[in-house]
C-alpha cells in the first residue's frame, strides 16, 4: 500500500508547485516522508534550497527536520510515487478559467507516472475538472490506464495566506479518491500532517464542489454588504454603525465591505459560473456578486475624486497616496489585487497616484501592473487612502495622516479600521 511505502520511505512523495499552497504542505510532509519539491521556477528553487520561502510566509525554521529535495528538473520526479499538484488556477482577461498551469503540471506528472502511482490535485477547479480535463492528460502522457494502473484523488487546499493561527495542521482537510481504496490511502497520507483530521468526501466531484462554494459563498455575502454600503452611502448612513447594530442578533452573518481580490475569492466563482454555463445555466446571483465586487475599486476611486472636487481641489493637479497594494493584509501577494482598480480610476481622471506598501515588491508590481512603489512620500496629498489594513498601518495616529495632506484633504479609511479614531480630518469609508 502506498501509505505504508511512504511511511517506510520506500516510496517518495512529490509536490508539484511550491507557492503559497505547495511549499508549506511539502515541508509538513517532509517531517514524516521523503519528499521531492518541484517548481518550474529555478530561481524559486534556488531560494528554497537556501531555506528561504519565496512567498515570504515561512521563516527558515520551517525547513528544520525535513527530508526534502528541491528541483526544477522534471526527470527527477521519476523517483516519486505519490504526486500532489498544487499549481495556480487563475482566470484570463475574459474571466474564464485558465487551466494551462494545471494541464501543464498534469503533463509533467504523466511523463513520469508508473503503475501503482497516485496523483492528488489540490488546485481549485470546477467540479469535473480532475476527471474530465486532468486524467485524460495523465493517460495520454503515461500510456497507462486510469483506475487500473494508477489512482487519482482530489483534496482542496485550505491555506489562508498571512494566517498564523489556521495552519495546515489545524484545518480539517477534505479528501476524495477515485475508488474506496484510493480514498482510504489518500486519507491516511493526509492524516499524517493534518492534526484536525480529514473529511472523506463522497466523490472527487463533491470535493471539487465543496471547495468552489467556500469562496463563492464568501464572495456573494461580501457583494451584498458592498452593495448595501453604496446604498447607505447615498443615505448618509455609516455602514459600520449599521453592521454593529445588526450584529447584535445571534444569527447575523458579520461580513464587512471592501475590495475583493486575490487568487481565491476573486477568482473561484468564475470557475463555477463557467461550468454552469457549459451546462446551460446562467448563474444569476453568483455573476451579480462578481459584478458588484469587481466594480468596487472603481467606485472607491470615483467617490474619492468627487469629494476632492467638492473640496475645491483641482483634480488635474491633485496627488493621492494609496497605502497598501497587496490583495490582503500582512502578505506580499499582489495577485489580482483590486487596489490596482483604484489606481486606474484615479489615473483616468488625471490624478497623480503614489502607492506604498511595506510587504509588496516594487519590481513585481511594475512588471504585473505597470507601476511601482513610491520611493518617497509628499505632504500635500488631496487624499490618503488606507486600502489594506497591514499591521504597520493599524496603529498610526491621526497626526500622521494629517501631516501628509492638504488642509482640506480626504482621509479614506477603506476597511473602517479608524472608525472613532479620526477627530479632525474629513473621513470617508465604505
Amino acid at each position: 500500500m502506498i501509505y505504508d511505502d511512504l511511511k517506510k520511505k520506500e516510496a517518495k512523495l512529490a509536490m508539484i508547485g511550491l507557492g503559497y499552497v505547495g511549499l508549506p504542505i511539502a515541508l509538513e510532509f517532509a517531517r514524516d516522508f521523503s519528499v521531492i519539491g518541484f517548481d518550474i521556477n529555478q530561481k524559486r528553487v534556488d531560494m528554497m534550497r537556501e531555506r528561504k520561502d519565496p512567498s515570504h510566509e515561512l521563516d527558515s525554521s520551517a525547513f528544520d527536520g525535513t527530508d526534502i529535495y528541491f528541483t526544477a528538473i522534471p526527470e527527477e520526479l521519476k523517483n516519486a510515487n505519490f504526486f500532489i499538484v498544487a499549481v495556480p488556477t487563475p482566470i484570463d482577461e475574459g474571466n474564464l478559467p485558465d487551466l494551462r498551469p494545471v494541464i501543464a503540471a498534469s503533463r509533467t506528472v504523466g511523463r513520469v507516472l508508473k503503475k501503482g502511482d497516485y496523483v492528488v490535485y489540490e488546485s481549485t477547479v470546477y467540479p469535473g475538472c480532475t476527471e474530465e480535463d486532468c486524467i485524460p492528460v495523465l493517460e495520454e502522457e503515461s500510456g497507462l490506464k486510469f483506475g487500473i494502473d494508477f489512482k487519482v484523488g482530489y483534496s482542496p487546499e485550505r491555506i489562508n495566506p498571512g494566517d498564523k493561527e489556521h495552519t495546515i495542521r489545524k484545518i480539517l482537510k477534505i479528501v476524495s479518491g477515485s475508488d474506496e481504496e484510493a480514498l482510504e490511502e489518500i486519507a491516511k497520507v493526509y492524516e499524517v500532517v493534518v492534526d484536525a483530521g480529514v473529511h472523506r468526501a463522497a466523490s472527487i466531484k463533491v470535493a471539487e464542489a465543496a471547495k468552489i462554494i467556500e469562496n463563492t459563498q464568501r464572495d456573494v455575502n461580501i457583494a451584498l454588504i458592498n452593495e448595501l454600503s453604496i446604498i447607505f452611502g447615498r443615505m448618509g448612513i455609516d455602514t459600520y454603525d449599521v453592521l454593529e447594530a445588526a450584529g447584535t442578533k445571534w444569527n447575523f452573518l458579520n461580513f464587512k465591505p471592501g475590495l475583493v481580490g486575490g487568487h481565491c475569492i476573486g477568482v473561484d466563482p468564475y470557475y463555477l459560473t463557467h461550468k454552469a454555463k457549459q451546462l446551460g445555466y446562467h448563474a444569476k446571483i453568483i455573476n451579480s456578486g462578481r459584478y458588484v465586487n469587481d466594480s468596487m475599486g472603481f467606485y472607491v476611486g470615483k467617490q474619492t475624486v468627487k469629494k476632492i472636487i467638492k473640496n475645491g481641489i483641482n483634480v488635474m493637479e491633485a496627488r493621492v497616496l494609496i497605502m497598501g497594494a497587496t490583495f490582503k493584509e500582512n502578505v506580499a501577494d499582489i495577485r489580482n489585487s483590486k487596489v490596482v482598480d483604484v489606481v486606474r480610476e484615479f489615473e483616468s481622471f488625471g490624478v497623480h497616484v503614489d502607492v506604498i506598501d511595506p510587504h509588496a515588491d516594487s519590481d513585481e508590481l511594475k512588471h504585473e501592473y505597470g507601476f511601482g512603489l513610491a520611493t518617497e512620500i509628499a505632504d500635500d496629498y488631496a487624499a490618503v487612502i488606507v486600502a489594506v489594513n497591514h499591521d504597520e498601518y493599524v496603529g498610526l495616529p491621526e497626526s500622521y495622516f494629517k501631516n501628509l495632506m492638504q488642509p482640506n484633504g480626504i482621509f479614506v479609511d477603506l476597511k473602517g479600521i479608524y472608525k472613532g479614531k479620526i477627530k479632525d480630518l474629513q473621513r470617508w469609508s465604505l
